[in-house]
């Protein structure tokens, strides 16, 4: 295409490009003039001098970070909970949507779907919220069902060993029917005679979701499988993982999240050191590109079905 056609198609629909001046403009201010933030990581922040007016200090921050007692611990818990959560809770989505769509009952389907669906709608305040009323020690349901069979109570929410459960199994519940939506828009546009063809073959039920649903659900599977990898560090989110945190569960609880907020605001009986917490997030994030990176380069060498 010559630059005269490209030009009279771009005036021809000036109005469409109209339209995208402002979502434009609103992730240009909102995403990318705000990166000049990162430099706080390499700086020794000061409020009244200002990022550009801050002292340089190179990659001291980061060295802060790598030789803080601290350290192991954090990355071990939110590398641990972050790939159980994505072992435990990646198939999950794939299983229900598969469930539905071989599910010949439309009232079933739909009253299933709708169930699982429900609980991404609420917040992390009122799911752990829920999850105090039914697990806290002395008025938690599960525990007055232990004491009236005569067991002695479990401090749930209090245990280290029992956290990570808790956060990725919650999240399994919350996420579930949310993650299931595009399998099974996936799935409803599988050409029936597939399965008809299969069927004549002599393929039983579990045969066809292999040889059919999985095949034709192998490209999306792999995209979120490449994405859920590369937010292996940050799926977690801050505030489940913050409003489950208490004194008594802090050694499996402090995630890189939970420690950016603390150091950010001065909450661990610190000043607040805003570069120190900007080069932990910064690491954070690098990290997440690297594992994404690392994720798509291995699926293209397996499958050839990368994102890029």
């Amino acid at each position: 295409m010559n630059k005269t056609g490209l030009g009279k198609k771009i005036i021809n629909a000036r109005g469409l490009y109209f339209l995208l001046v402002v979502p434009f403009v609103y992730v240009f201010i909102f995403n990318y003039v705000p990166m000049y933030g990162i430099l706080m990581a390499f700086k020794d922040f000061s409020p009244r001098r200002g990022v550009w007016g801050s002292d340089w200090v190179g990659l001291h921050n980061f060295q802060r970070f790598f030789t803080s007692p601290n350290f192991w611990i954090i990355l071990r818990n939110t590398v641990g909970v972050g790939l159980y959560g994505l072992i435990i809770g990646f198939p999950f989505p794939i299983i229900l949507a598969i469930f539905i769509n071989h599910c010949f009952l439309t009232k079933y389907k739909k009253v299933v779907q709708s169930i699982t669906f429900a609980p991404y709608f609420f917040s992390a305040v009122i799911l752990v919220g829920l999850m105090s009323q039914l697990l806290g020690t002395s008025s938690g349901g599960v525990n007055i069902l232990l004491r009236a069979i005569g067991l002695q109570p479990i401090n749930f929410l209090g245990s280290a060993v029992i956290y990570p459960h808790l956060n990725v199994w919650s999240g399994v519940w919350q996420h579930t029917g949310h993650g299931a939506i595009i399998y099974i828009a996936a799935l409803a546009a599988v050409d029936p005679t597939y399965h008809e063809a299969a069927m004549i073959d002599g393929a039983n039920m579990w045969q066809r979701v292999y040889h059919v649903d999985m095949a034709a659900i192998r490209p999306i599977v792999v995209i979120l499988l490449i994405l859920a990898v590369g937010g292996l560090m940050t799926r977690l989110g801050f505030e489940k993982a913050f409003l489950l945190q208490n004194p008594l569960n802090i050694g499996t609880s402090e995630i890189i999240s939970t420690f950016v907020y603390k150091i950010g605001l001065g909450t661990m009986g610190t000043r607040a050191d805003f570069s120190f917490a900007t080069a932990i997030g910064l690491f954070n994030n690098v990290v997440a590109v690297i594992l994404t990176l690392t994720a798509n380069k291995i699926a293209n060498l397996i499958s050839g079905e990368g994102l890029f």
